[in-house]
């Protein structure tokens, strides 16, 4: 009798759409030194490029059109949102990425409002796949582009949503995960070792969780090239956890692309010895060879992209075995389409994936939303807090943490509705 590896079966639950939760993601480790002929290769290859063909908005829920008439950027007290209006009188509203709107204003105005102007909101797909065109977009790179992007895509799925009665996250796919588990994305990468772990339990406590994400590289934001005081702390840090958590939390390290290979592979190890889920950005994110031999070096499935905008760089790495899991982020990667994208390659592959969830803002809310459609999501995804600076209502999901799950909104469109009192205070943005 034919024996099934647990890695096998995942795989295959993964391209079933089963729900993976309960499955130990060692199972999906990443390439463990695995090489294609060149007819695997390009059969790989293939493979995700149909994947990139697929629609993923459901045009067909829209008969007629839905000629978008204005784009606006509004602020209030640095806070930023987007107000997209069709011809006919329908509006949806987004809530902009807190920490790189202003940064970004020039390209907003200049370019991706323009673009989205007179276009037939029923080509979403077609509209975020040619934006990266128009105008030489290709020329700009990462967040310059896509947050822009994201921004506007929210608020035409609000608008479409409304319009449908469908929520955003039924717009790009069917819902497979009504109840959102989460880990809570902790930070703290200049403390010293016992301040952080301290940071930590405290961060933890707050909320109903069994599951935790800690840094395990710890570029501190500083002009301090030194990075004083967290010298062998990871070697530390990551048994520390484990020890203090117990068998049964699910924990997950994120090394924000810290190291150079041989140590990214030792603390990898370090990371397999205490039972660790996956180990997330060991080197920097665009260098794919050196993500490979990590990956290859390892048993612990890596997770790539949360800063990656380019389809193609998931294209490379998945088929070439170079990761475990793959990681879009909802404003980051260009918006849920986009990151939808992302998700389903993983899928064709065999391979799961995890949202990262941009703090601020309600990026809770449109994390929970897209988490609610991907079919091969972990059992467990991004977390930061429920804080903010925007005043909303959430009629169809409470926000709040049971059982380490919060649910998805189902109502249409983004599913939150900001304080029509505090919108009255913003004002458009001008050139």
């Amino acid at each position: 009798m034919k024996t099934t590896t647990r890695r096998q079966f995942l795989g295959s639950a993964v391209m079933g759409g089963m729900a993976i939760t309960g499955l130990h993601l060692n199972a999906c480790a990443s390439g463990n030194n695995k090489q294609f002929s060149e007819d695997e290769l390009q059969a790989r290859y293939d493979k995700l490029d149909q994947v990139l063909e697929q629609p993923i908005f459901k045009k067909e829920l829209f008969p007629d059109p839905v000629i978008i008439d204005t784009v606006e950027l509004m602020a209030f007290n640095n806070i930023y949102v987007c107000r997209v209006r069709s011809r006919d009188g329908a509006e949806g509203i987004a809530a902009c990425h807190p920490f790189n709107t202003a940064m970004l204003v020039p390209i907003f105005l200049n370019t991706a409002r323009s673009f989205f102007i007179g276009q037939d909101a029923r080509e979403l797909d077609l509209l975020v796949q040619k934006f990266y065109l128009f105008n030489s977009n290709f020329r700009l790179n990462g967040l310059a582009i896509a947050v822009p992007l994201s921004n506007i895509e929210f608020a035409i799925l609000d608008m479409m949503g409304k319009i449908a009665n469908k929520s955003a996250a039924q717009l790009i796919g069917d819902i497979h995960n009504p109840d959102v588990g989460i880990y809570v994305a902790t930070e703290h990468r200049g403390l010293a070792l016992d301040e952080h772990f301290e940071r930590i339990k405290s961060e933890v406590a707050e909320f109903d969780v069994t599951a935790v994400k800690i840094r395990v590289g710890y570029m501190t934001g500083t002009k301090d090239v030194r990075y004083t005081g967290v010298e062998g702390k990871a070697e530390k840090l990551i048994p520390m956890v484990r020890e203090h958590y117990g068998d049964h939390w699910s924990l997950y390290a994120d090394a924000n692309g810290w190291w150079k290979v041989p140590d990214a592979i030792r603390i990898g190890k370090i990371l397999e010895e205490n039972n660790y889920a996956f180990y997330e950005e060991p080197v920097m994110y665009y260098h794919f060879e050196e993500i490979k031999k990590v990956a290859d070096a390892l048993t612990i499935p890596i997770a790539n992209g949360e800063q990656d905008q380019h389809l193609y760089n998931f294209r490379w790495l998945l088929a070439n075995d170079g990761i475990g899991v793959v990681e879009p982020d909802g404003y980051y990667t260009g918006g849920m389409i986009r990151s939808m994208r992302v998700a389903l390659m993983g899928q064709a592959m065999g391979k799961p994936c995890v949202t990262h969830m941009s703090g601020g803002g309600l990026g809770f809310i449109y994390n929970a939303l897209l988490v609610s459609a991907i079919p091969n999501s972990i059992p467990h995804t991004e977390f930061k807090s429920f804080r903010t600076n925007i005043p909303y209502e959430c009629p169809t999901a409470e926000m709040k943490i049971v059982n380490g799950k919060m649910k998805a909104p189902t109502g249409p469109g983004l599913g939150a509705i900001i304080d029509p009192d505090f919108l009255s205070k913003f004002e458009p943005v001008r050139r």
